[in-house]
């Protein structure tokens, strides 16, 4: 666990170490694979991440960690359209795989994903922590430190769906899908290197959850308890519950 100052100084430095762990990785391997989150936590370490610049992006492949079901890719609140505006047209990778949210056979998209995702190990993921202490869209309601699957379709509490609501990125709770896709904490947890982030006080009691409460799915967060490749990132104001 690290702490900073401020949610700015928390980005540049999680930057600064995802940046030197794919250099690291690209000396030792011809390719390497990213699982990357969406969310208003991530903006800036993305952006500082590619402002650092010193990563052959064409040698990495990339992949998300959720889309919500029924939602194309031009909408406003599309995953698929925050990684292609932030991330994509910016470092020109060797492939951005995506979860096709409208796909017309949601199930076999599952089957088509997680056939990309365990064609290589995944070297980094970076994570954002949901409100209710949810990863990816793995909510309490549905997390499973076991899951079978690496990739699942999944309700939505209300609590996430408002979360998207007060995060800008749909008017009102009923414009909120109510299903997604996500991939699972088994997924997650099998990447080589996770980064979680976790600023700003709306955080603050998820972070207690996961830290001083019980490993369980009810805090699907604290999973990452278990995982010594796992590094949380908090500052001044999530951890104002410790």
């Amino acid at each position: 666990m690290c702490v900073y100052n401020s949610a700015a100084a928390l980005a540049y430095e999680v930057a600064q170490l995802a940046q030197n762990y794919l250099q690291d990785i690209l000396t030792q391997q011809s390719a390497a694979a990213v699982l990357l989150a969406t969310g208003n936590s991530q903006i800036k370490f993305l952006d500082a991440l590619i402002a650092l610049g010193g990563v052959d992006w064409s040698r990495i492949t990339l992949f998300h960690l959720d889309e919500y079901l029924g939602i194309d890719a031009a909408h406003s609140a599309s995953f698929r359209r925050y990684m292609r505006d932030r991330v994509e047209s910016r470092v020109n990778p060797s492939q951005f795989h995506y979860i096709e949210g409208d796909a017309l056979q949601p199930l076999a998209e599952c089957d088509r994903y997680t056939k990309l995702l365990q064609a290589q190990p995944i070297d980094l993921c970076c994570l954002g922590l949901g409100e209710n202490a949810h990863l990816a869209f793995n909510e309490p309601s549905v997390a499973d430190f076991e899951d079978t699957h690496s990739v699942k379709l999944v309700k939505l509490s209300d609590s996430t769906r408002q979360q998207q609501v007060d995060g800008g990125f749909f008017p009102v709770i009923e414009a909120v899908p109510q299903y997604a896709f996500t991939t699972t904490l088994p997924m997650i947890c099998s990447a080589k290197k996770i980064l979680c982030l976790a600023p700003e006080k709306r955080k603050s009691k998820a972070v207690k959850d996961m830290l001083k409460g019980s490993i369980s799915k009810d805090c699907p967060a604290s999973v990452l308890r278990t995982q010594a490749q796992a590094t949380l990132f908090l500052d001044a104001d999530s951890v104002s519950l410790l």
